[in-house]
């Protein structure tokens, strides 16, 4: 590829010039000064650098800037961060040289997002430690995470040009953390594309059906919405304030949840898209503008009761605000209306940053927040979490599907949906939930476990002869409650810990093992135990004997390849050079590695992948390397915290071999239904079956079969043949869940 210099440096001085005036309304005297410093300095450590796409390096700070400025609505200290985001990481440069140039906070913002160097312990997660460093500075500065936020959506609209196992890598950290970051800190919008592009690069085919749908349904829904809101409008008008009328469908990743959560089809998705109201009207008087535009809504739309949502009155812990309904249009379909002025609107989709605008009018929406970020430093202050449970500790920290209870004193709290009295007691405090027997809700006496529901009130009952027990663990949903009552359980348990530690220790050296990190790795997935601290317990307790140690040693994990040591590091690199060596068995129809190699694997049992299935390969610690479909109920997890380990995996169609596959057989029972699905699959088809069970309920059966096929168009075939059995209504895989 030539590359026209004179072109390429017009390019990248129009892009700043482009940011600078994206910057122009929160620039101070002084500040085009420093950011010219920062563009040049960055340019300097970049100039030798390009991106995978092969543009120079320096198009990427300058895009994170302008997403700062422009999606997020920062000011000058992080538009200089976004710009040296990279530069420690990647160039020769040093944070003395930024604190030099730019002063301590901009250092720190740049620390918080370079990435952690060096090796890691065997078994660790490097994902996980950099995100607990990133996530370490939302104490500190927020901008950290809202700069990162920007990195990672620059980086996923441009994740084409990325290898394919780094596309899928990359995708599921977005889901994992990034996206219920970015909804936790109510940045709405960028929430919305981090989801749509996740599902864009892990199943194409699923993204573009949704995509090409609501395009070819464009016209037509215009068409209703201009109808829906015409006899809203002359109402509207009669209320003497400026407002504003937007419609816009649902994203595609949310109609693909939905669709997947109920198991329906597109079609049947009823509420496809939003009407928005927007008011424009003093702080003061914007409770009773928004329920007098609903009143308008409910006069000529009926509503439907149970989809009316007040997040003005209570909002969301994110800070959202907005009231919702759904009402019922004139042609019989269902259409949300969400109701909102234009402070509310601007904080529902810029989040945490449009907050400081309006700090001084309105205190409850930042006290939310402020609450939310006080239950994370409490989080951080944990020093004794591994990384990983700390990222999924924090993870709980990030759904907020919330429900609302008082004290009896009427003082609100706001808890997630699913949590118990046990939940709402630790949020109280610790020694009352450590002490709690039970709850009177609305009067009544109920057990700790007891669900709490939007507008209980709650009076907790203690003793102290109480203590946790493990159990406490199934009964509570909050992260608070979780690591409370993890941590009394600990308090509790290290005496048998410490016992366990010298038992293991001296039997390690009568059995002659080396009790390095790689071997207690192999341990802990050898016993299926959570932590070395579970380990310990386990063993202090008799729960683990000397023989069960003796079986362990005796126990050869299999190596990812076939008669080859396994690698010290299990660096993918070190399994891929190995895999360009090897030439494994020829029966087999998977291609793994770099090179698209034969090797020895198995297939994943969460998900049960069968050829024509889009799938990766994953090096376990003690049972060599795990198929999974990227589709698969547990690769989200996998690949966001041990992207290391993930190798590239085909299919090749060299032979026929059949694979497990379960499929969801609903209908509208018949005499000789059952009869007839299974002569399509045994008969016509020849297909073999290892098991089906049916049942049925006031006229609908439902079913389920496991079978073999030969790959996914031997699967398709056989569903479009089902789908055609009289009484047969819809027909689906299913993942097998049994490990």
């Amino acid at each position: 590829m030539v590359i026209d210099e004179v072109v390429e440096k017009k390019e990248i001085i129009g892009r700043y010039r482009r940011l600078l005036r994206q910057a122009k309304p929160v620039l101070k005297e002084g500040d085009a000064k420093l950011i010219k410093r920062a563009f040049t300095m960055a340019m300097e450590a970049h100039k030798d650098m390009r991106r995978k796409s092969g543009e120079p390096y320096i198009f990427h700070p300058l895009s994170v800037a302008e997403i700062c400025v422009q999606e997020i609505g920062l000011g000058t200290t992080s538009i200089i961060a976004a710009l040296l985001h990279d530069v420690v990481e990647d160039t020769d440069i040093q944070l003395k040289d930024i604190e030099r140039l730019f002063g301590k906070k901009t250092t720190k913002i740049v620390d918080g997002l370079t990435k952690i160097k060096g090796a890691f312990e065997y078994g660790s997660s490097a994902q996980a430690e950099n995100f607990r460093k990133m996530l370490f500075t939302l104490s500190e500065d927020v901008r950290v995470i809202l700069i990162k936020l920007a990195d990672r959506l620059h980086n996923m609209r441009t994740l084409e040009s990325m290898p394919r196992n780094k596309q899928l890598r990359v995708s599921s950290e977005t889901i994992y953390l990034y996206a219920p970051l970015a909804h936790r800190l109510g940045l709405n919008a960028i929430k919305t594309e981090l989801e749509d592009l996740y599902l864009r690069f892990t199943d194409q085919p699923v993204y573009q059906e949704i995509s090409d749908k609501i395009d070819e349904s464009r016209a037509s829904r215009n068409k209703f919405i201009k109808q829906f809101v015409q006899p809203l409008k002359e109402e509207l008008d009669k209320l003497n304030i400026e407002y504003e009328i937007k419609s816009r469908p649902k994203s595609i990743f949310s109609i693909y949840s939905k669709m997947r959560k109920q198991n329906i089809p597109f079609e049947e998705v009823f509420d496809l898209f939003a009407v928005r109201l927007i008011l424009e009207t003093p702080i003061e008087q914007e409770k009773s503008f928004c329920w007098q535009v609903y009143s308008i809504v409910t006069d000529y739309y009926t509503p439907n009761p149970d989809r009316l949502r007040d997040w003005i009155s209570t909002p969301k812990g994110n800070g959202y605000e907005s009231l919702h309904t759904t009402v019922m249009a004139k042609n019989g379909q269902w259409v949300e209306v969400q109701i909102r002025t234009k402070r509310m609107d601007e904080i529902a989709e810029k989040g945490y940053a449009a907050h400081w605008k309006y700090k001084d009018s309105v205190s409850s929406h930042e006290s939310n927040l402020e609450k939310w970020l006080v239950k994370v430093r409490d989080l951080l202050e944990k020093q004794d979490l591994s990384a990983l449970e700390f990222v999924d500790d924090f993870r709980g920290n990030l759904f907020n599907e919330e429900v609302f209870v008082f004290t009896p004193k009427g003082e609100l709290k706001t808890l997630p949906i699913g949590a118990t009295a046990l939940d709402f007691a630790f949020d109280i405090h610790t020694d009352i939930g450590a002490k709690c027997i039970g709850a009177k809700v609305n009067q009544k006496l109920v057990p700790i476990n007891h669900l709490l529901k939007n507008g209980d009130q709650i009076e907790i009952l203690t003793s102290s002869k109480q203590k946790p027990n493990e159990d406490w663990l199934r009964f509570v949903i909050s992260p608070k409650a979780k690591s409370k009552i993890k941590e009394l359980l600990k308090e509790n348990k290290r005496f048998l810990v410490d016992e366990g530690k010298e038992v293991l220790t001296r039997k390690l050296k009568q059995l002659k093992i080396d009790g390095n990190s790689r071997v207690f790795e192999q341990m802990r997935a050898y016993f299926n135990v959570p932590s070395q601290f579970e380990l310990h317990f386990r063993i202090g307790k008799g729960l683990i004997t000397a023989n069960d140690l003796k079986r362990f040693k005796d126990f050869k994990p299999p190596s990812p390849l076939k008669n080859k040591p396994h690698s010290e590091s299990q660096d993918v690199k070190a399994i891929e050079r190995e895999i360009n060596k090897t030439k494994g068995r020829l029966e087999d129809t998977l291609l793994i590695g770099e090179d698209m190699d034969v090797v020895e694997y198995k297939l994943a049992k969460c998900c049960t992948p069968i050829p024509g299935d889009e799938v990766f390969g994953f090096v376990t610690v003690n049972e060599g390397i795990k198929i999974h479909r990227t589709t698969c109920p547990n690769a989200t997890e996998l690949l966001a915290n041990h992207g290391n380990r993930v190798i590239k995996a085909k299919w090749t169609s060299q032979h026929e071999v059949a694979f497990l596959t379960g499929l969801k057989v609903i209908g509208t029972d018949r005499v000789g239904l059952i009869n007839d699905v299974s002569k399509v699959i045994s008969e016509e088809l020849k297909v073999n079956m290892s098991s089906l069970s049916f049942k049925t309920d006031q006229g609908i059966f439902s079913g389920e079969i496991m079978l073999y096929v030969n790959d996914t168009r031997h699967l398709e075939t056989l569903i479009n043949k089902l789908e055609k059995v009289e009484g047969v209504v819809k027909v689906s895989r299913f993942d097998s869940r049994s490990n």
